[in-house]
């Protein structure tokens, strides 16, 4: 199965049985997303958890969300039942700004996957606090492909040549005016800013046309680079530009927690 980078309620529907639906909810606030997942979710849907399954231990340089190891990760998987050419569409209630790191990542491995246009709150079926039953499966691990990452180098290297590098948070943190959680405010020099959150409308995304007109006028294609704070909201981005037609551009997984914690990067609020 072939799969679009976002898929429809409409198309969940009507092809619930031939994926595995992940629900990927994570807050900051202290919330649990495993305990939203046992309140309500969607029927036949598996918990998958940011920080034990997406990624590895935080640190300066790596970030707070840096790629877990790919046998840890394989490991993961399978325990969910999921295996290399298992469909996958995943939500959250954030307009994607979490379930899109488990996409990206299982896509720049080859593996079909989906975003859920709208999440748990654009489902239109019945949801559920009944806890599917999982069959671990076989899944080797799966090298991390390097055309579809990048790091501070490889950053500093696009902007020194002219290409495209995208700040996927919100305008006052990348001008340096709020940050509520990383140690310095500002952005990467030369960074443009992209907020992922003018993806969605009411936490729908808007038309692809809409999105590619966004970003093709920014300049956004298939070499751009995206960040965000941490790496994951990013990703939100990468699936929006892949969904119009304008190619899969590479995550810097450190992304503003790995850039601001090493002191030889320079920080702009231009």
């Amino acid at each position: 199965m072939q799969l679009d980078p976002i898929v429809s309620s409409a198309w969940l529907h009507d092809h619930h049985e031939s994926v595995v639906i992940c629900d990927v909810r994570a807050y900051l606030d202290g919330r649990s997303g495993e305990e939203a997942y046992e309140r309500d979710h969607l029927p036949g849907a598996l918990f998958i958890d940011l920080d034990t399954v997406l990624t590895s231990p935080p640190g300066p340089v790596l970030g707070r969300h840096p790629l877990p190891d790919p046998a840890e990760f394989a490991a993961g998987l399978s325990d969910a039942g999921i295996g290399h050419d298992t469909p996958v569409v995943a939500y959250d209630d954030a307009g994607g700004m979490i379930a899109g790191r488990l996409v990206w990542m299982l896509r720049i491995l080859g593996q079909p996957a989906a975003l859920l246009d709208g999440g748990i709150d654009g489902w239109s079926g019945e949801l559920t606090s009944t806890v599917a039953s999982v069959q671990p499966v076989e899944n080797a691990a799966r090298r991390w492909p390097k055309h579809a990452i990048a790091d501070a180098d490889d950053v500093e290297a696009a902007v020194t040549a002219g290409r495209v590098v995208v700040d996927s948070r919100a305008a006052p943190r990348y001008r340096g005016e709020h940050e509520p959680i990383d140690p310095k405010a500002g952005h990467v020099p030369g960074a443009i800013n992209l907020p992922f959150t003018d993806n969605l409308v009411d936490g729908n995304f808007v038309s692809t046309a809409k999105i590619a007109d966004r970003f093709t006028q920014a300049g956004v294609d298939e070499n751009a680079i995206f960040y965000c704070g941490s790496g994951v909201s990013a990703c939100n981005n990468i699936l929006a530009a892949e969904a119009a037609g304008l190619g899969v551009g590479r995550l810097y997984v450190g992304s503003w927690s790995g850039w601001s914690s090493d002191d030889s990067r320079a920080i702009s609020t231009d």
